[in-house]
């Protein structure tokens, strides 16, 4: 009796296994053939948005933040000099001044182009959330889903210009990197400029309208305080030389030569795009390579950018508990996404289709930076960094065949 019950105990454990195995095989072969496996890596590459009580992800570990605070709290209380090396001592780095320069050319470049191509695709922006989308008919997607928004979470469309697809991020401008924060008092007396401008400036570009501190001999670092044999005001720095008397109410109509020549090209739209594009990916490369030397400071809570090696003491932070930090700011490391911010709008495939992106199939719908899918639709290629994010290999079903997909 035993024997038997073992032999059958030992058939039904083949077989269950077999079956199990089968299946297995042909639910992966299901979940390729249908996309799951590319569904599930390309919603791992989308961007995930903070929520209000989320802190912004370190560029450096904390432990090891930690670390260096005690190694240099350590180093503070031996009274020796010390050395540093430029930036930190306030000299420039001459390998990078050629790069400051292409940045900035970059930058002009790229807002004429974004201003081109805005005139012939139609940009739309949502007047109670900020979502922007650009296309010649505004998506139907309910994502609008913050405080004064509709039950139905359905957006409020309007026409959007260029400060919608590239938002403008200010910082302080400093005379002296090395000097003091600016005061909170000091908030109206200093002028604020783009934060990718203030970075070119630091690292090189000379412009009259916003004077900066050029040393000639280095700081030097005793017991944690920069030290400066230098003097304050040299002679060759004129306070009001080449300053132009013109208040916060007025903008000066200054084209440089460089803006004059893309300017006068003729009007192309698809090679203003493919410039365009190419402006964007070498402007933020760029940036990057010059963030890596100079530093660069962000809130950890809202989107404020200070260039420099430290954040400012203005009180403006309305950001999550900003009654403990006395309306200061949460410093820390900033990245590439600070200083020019990717606004992620849906990405359009057929530019030429009538119907427009419905919310029952947005899980089938690919995002793209506003800039990119600007300049890809007026026919610039898509770089390859954003190619997983696009879902080009996904395909999107009709509104009545959705229901059929596994």
């Amino acid at each position: 009796m035993l024997p038997r019950q073992t032999r059958t105990m030992t058939k039904l454990r083949e077989l269950a296994l077999r079956n199990s195995s089968t299946n297995s095989i042909v639910g992966n072969q299901l979940k390729h053939r249908h996309g799951f496996h590319t569904i599930r890596q390309t919603c791992t590459e989308f961007p995930r948005k903070l929520k209000k009580t989320e802190r912004k992800p370190w560029v450096t570990n904390i432990n090891e933040l930690k670390r260096i605070g005690r190694a240099e709290r350590k180093e503070r209380q031996i009274v020796r000099e010390r050395i540093l090396q430029p930036p930190q001592n306030g000299l420039l780095v001459k390998e990078l001044i050629p790069l400051a320069h292409q940045v900035n050319a970059d930058r002009i470049q790229l807002f004429t182009c974004v201003s081109k191509v805005a005139q012939s695709i139609a940009i739309y922006s949502c007047s109670v959330c900020g979502e922007v989308h650009i296309s010649h008919r505004p998506h139907k997607i309910r994502t609008c889903n913050v405080m004064g928004s509709a039950a139905s979470k359905e957006h409020c469309w309007r026409r959007g210009a260029v400060e919608h697809v590239l938002p403008l991020v200010e910082s302080f401008h400093l005379y002296d990197r090395l000097g003091r924060a600016v005061s909170h008092n000091e908030r109206l007396q200093v002028d604020r400029i783009p934060a990718i401008l203030e970075l070119c400036v630091q690292a090189g570009i000379d412009l009259p309208e916003y004077p900066t501190r050029r040393r000639v001999f280095p700081a030097y670092s005793i017991s944690g305080r920069v030290i400066d044999f230098e003097k304050r005001f040299p002679k060759e720095d004129a306070p009001g030389k080449d300053i132009y008397a013109c208040g916060f109410w007025q903008k000066r109509n200054n084209i440089s030569d460089e803006d004059k020549s893309v300017d006068m090209q003729p009007c192309d739209l698809q090679g203003t795009a493919v410039r365009g594009m190419e402006a964007w990916e070498r402007m933020r490369s760029g940036a990057s390579r010059l963030m890596e030397t100079y530093a660069v400071q962000t809130c950890g809570y809202c989107s404020e950018v200070q260039v420099g090696p430290k954040g400012h003491r203005v009180r403006n932070c309305q950001a999550y508990k900003h009654q403990m930090r006395d309306g200061q700011h949460a410093w820390q490391e900033a990245t590439i996404d600070d200083v020019v911010p990717p606004v992620y709008v849906w990405h359009v495939r057929d530019t030429q289709s009538e119907k427009p992106l419905v919310n029952g199939l947005k899980k089938y719908y690919g995002m793209l930076p506003a800039v990119v899918e600007l300049f890809a639709q007026a026919g610039a290629s898509v770089p390859n960094d954003y190619v997983v994010m696009m879902r080009e290999d996904v395909a999107v079903p009709e509104w009545d065949e959705e229901k059929l997909v596994v």
